[in-house]
């Protein structure tokens, strides 16, 4: 690259996003516990309406995802004009930094927030802003604090990811009602659906001019390969992240599974109860093995070691015993290991090789 030929400002501070390691050498017998997938993988129906969707590859997508956004709406009661897709959660994000924050502006996240927060950022030219958590929960005061007259964006995933924690609605609505009236509060709701009643802040982002909300197909329907999102908020937030949204930015195949996959909420709701049920086995199950994890609302558990060396080691350990987990120094917890809640049989693997780990260190 030559002195003439740059890139724009913030581009080249963004570090590569990492994402969990997917297998391990010489190990054909791996678990993949370190992407936050659901072990149980999508419906039938789902599986049944992206094998049709085989027969339109030679079709151009709609461009205005209306059979999708009608599915969601109707699912979860929502406006379909105020609904957005995109390419997951993800380019939802994206859109919003480059339609709201630039040059100058400030994009506030928490400590241990989804990394993805900082990169999109970065790309949209804008400073990217890290609050203070409260024992790896999001803080509201620390957040209003934070905020200046440069503040655009403010974003909150709710369960957080990699630490499994969320506040309630009532502290969403302080946070809300307390940024400055140019910013706009982004709740990342990618893993709302593991929790048994909780809208997301839909609710919210129906009601209040400055709140919008994202989710994703890519946890509990099972879809992370196909990589879906969409968006929920105002409609002059919608209009104008539609302006920037590439016309086919989902395929027939992606509208058509993901349709199948929200309609049938009788299969998400199994896949909630039985992550709810192993997520608090295997919590308790590392607890008793002398490795304490925050209460997990979502489907992983961040197990936190003595230091980051037991960290390190451990992880070593579990890959030796064919389990993949996910390193977390790059979210700021160096000292953690986060694990994805699998099946019933991956999850008393894992801890019965942390327990076979901590007794070898005794």
């Amino acid at each position: 690259m030559t002195d003439s030929i740059r890139p724009q400002p913030g581009i080249m501070k963004i570090a590569l996003y990492q994402g969990g390691a997917a297998h391990l050498a010489g190990r054909s017998d791996a678990v993949k516990l370190s992407s936050n997938e659901n072990p149980f993988g999508p419906s039938e129906k789902t599986k049944e309406a992206f094998a049709r969707a085989v027969h339109k590859l030679h079709r151009y997508p709609n461009t205005d995802h209306a059979s999708l956004r009608e599915a969601i709406g109707e699912v979860h009661g929502l406006d379909p004009d105020r609904i957005i897709c995109g390419v997951g959660s993800d380019e939802i994000i994206h859109f919003l930094c480059q339609a709201y924050a630039g040059p100058r502006d400030e994009v506030l996240f928490t400590e241990h927030g989804f990394l993805m927060y900082r990169i999109s950022a970065l790309a949209a030219g804008a400073t990217p802003v890290e609050v203070r958590e409260r024992e790896r929960t999001t803080d509201v005061d620390a957040l209003l604090a934070a905020c200046t007259k440069k503040t655009r964006l403010v974003f909150i995933a709710n369960p957080n990811n990699p630490t499994g924690t969320m506040i309630g609605l009532a502290e969403v609505e302080r946070l809300a009602r307390g940024l400055p009236p140019q910013a706009i509060l982004v709740l990342d709701g990618a893993y709302a659906e593991y929790v048994a009643g909780y809208d997301g802040g839909a609710e919210l982002a129906t009601r209040l001019p400055n709140v919008f909300m994202t989710r994703t197909f890519s946890k509990i329907y099972g879809l992370g390969g196909l990589r879906i999102g969409w968006g929920y908020g105002p409609r002059a937030i919608i209009d104008v992240l539609n302006r920037i949204r590439g016309p086919f930015n989902l395929s027939n195949a992606q509208l058509e599974a993901a349709e199948a996959a929200v309609r049938d909420q009788e299969y998400t709701e199994r896949c909630r109860a039985e992550n709810a049920r192993l997520r608090v086995w295997l919590a308790q199950a590392l607890a008793e093995r002398g490795v304490p994890s925050d209460t997990s609302m979502a489907n992983f558990v961040l197990a936190r070691f003595a230091d980051a060396t037991e960290a390190l080691a451990c992880d070593g350990y579990l890959q030796s015993q064919g389990l993949i987990v996910r390193q977390v120094a790059g979210y700021g917890l160096p000292n953690c290991l986060r694990i994805t809640v699998g099946d019933e049989a991956a999850c008393r693997r894992v801890a019965h090789a942390v327990g076979q780990f901590k007794e070898q260190r005794r």
